[in-house]
């Protein structure tokens, strides 16, 4: 994901969450389809397409989606939340940011995730993330 992050700097980088239940096991990187690139996401509809056609024929299952915040922290911006609120098919998934702030030393980049209820996001502590 930072990989994801960093080469579509400066737009917002975005993907498919892959695995069972919370427990993300892979990572699909797609193409940000969004005519603003720079400031908001939309996940190409092919690439996710294919990957609920691949959880159906028994691969791993969507759980969830990813975005990166070129200039922003990593946390549900108000874009994120009024989006996820309209799409209440999304309750119950991952969603993983990738934020970008300027700190005493340069650019830090870091990912938190968040599980989507009615209620929002509520952030999910990583009890490992591997490799």
């Amino acid at each position: 994901m930072e990989t994801a992050a960093r080469s579509a700097f400066p737009r917002e980088a975005c993907g498919i969450l892959l695995g069972e239940g919370e427990r993300i096991t892979d990572f699909r990187e797609a193409q940000n389809v969004h005519p603003t690139p720079e400031t908001h996401f939309e996940i190409d509809p092919q690439t996710l397409i294919d990957a609920h056609r691949c959880a159906r024929a028994g691969g791993a299952q969507v759980i969830g989606y990813f975005h990166s915040h070129p200039v922003g922290p990593a946390r549900p911006s108000a874009t994120d939340a009024a989006l996820a609120s309209a799409v209440s098919t999304n309750w119950g998934s991952i969603w993983a940011i990738y934020g970008t702030v300027q700190g005493e030393t340069g650019a830090e980049m870091s990912v938190r995730f968040f599980l989507l209820g009615e209620g929002g996001f509520v952030e999910l502590s990583m009890s490992s993330i591997e490799s």
